[in-house]
């Protein structure tokens, strides 16, 4: 059954995750046996499926937060859809369907049965995640301690499985070795503070608690990032591609 961890704040969530980077997209394209239509399934704010467009010529994107879709950029190849496992495509339509930090939130084995009838002979499924952000060793430890000790008893179970990089999750196509793909972006304290306001155990923490945990970690990150400076900031990303 559907948990909607993110319409709490979906504007927030589209202004301050990070972008995947435009590598990932052209490899998925160059590895698609057509680029005629491409499902990007758990869509958010359709970060990822704005870029597919650019190399698909169209692309479904499906979420089951009405309020996701309601903040999702829009683009004149891209379709949005309200559905979660299923988006409604014919049998063997889609050269490509692609699943960007949402996998763990899925029924898997229903999604995993329309990930096979919609594909077509040769397909492409690609489903990818990242866990924390390198800065420096002074901010990733205070973000690291905030992640796991102040907030981390918030996080659901299936947070695991973004910790193992989607290793110990069932993938029932032939698999085959992506490249390495890192996220990179540059961003000021003040932004980095609105991301870590998306992170869903930060919700729940203060649903439960009833506190914000974000002015105590801002008072340590403020002794090591001054306010107005910009960082550099990765991601490595953790890829599971295969065929259907």
């Amino acid at each position: 059954m559907f948990q909607d961890h993110f319409s709490r704040d979906s504007r927030s969530y589209a202004q301050h995750r990070p972008r995947y980077p435009a590598a990932l997209f052209a490899w998925l394209a160059s590895v698609s046996p057509a680029r005629d239509l491409a499902w990007d399934a758990g869509t958010g704010n359709g970060q990822a499926a704005t870029v597919l467009a650019e190399h698909f010529a169209r692309v479904i994107a499906s979420d089951p937060s009405a309020k996701q879709i309601g903040q999702a950029t829009q683009h004149p190849k891209v379709e949005y859809r309200v559905a979660a496992e299923t988006a409604g495509l014919d049998d063997r339509s889609a050269d490509l369907v692609t699943v960007a930090q949402a996998l763990h939130w899925f029924d898997r084995p229903k999604f995993w049965a329309e990930v096979h009838r919609v594909l077509r002979p040769g397909g492409i499924v690609a489903v990818w995640c990242y866990e924390l952000q390198q800065v420096s060793p002074e901010i990733d430890a205070i973000v690291n301690r905030f992640y796991r000790e102040t907030v981390g008893p918030y996080w659901t179970p299936d947070r695991k499985l973004v910790e193992d990089g989607y290793r110990s999750i069932e993938f029932p196509f032939d698999e085959f070795t992506p490249p390495t793909f890192v996220m990179s972006t540059e961003w000021s304290l003040d932004h980095e503070m609105g991301y870590l306001d998306t992170w869903s155990a930060v919700g729940r923490y203060r649903d439960q608690v009833g506190a914000d945990p974000l002015p105590l970690v801002r008072a340590e990150l403020e002794k090591v990032w001054r306010p107005g400076e910009v960082r550099g900031i990765s991601w490595p990303l953790s890829v599971r591609a295969g065929r259907a």
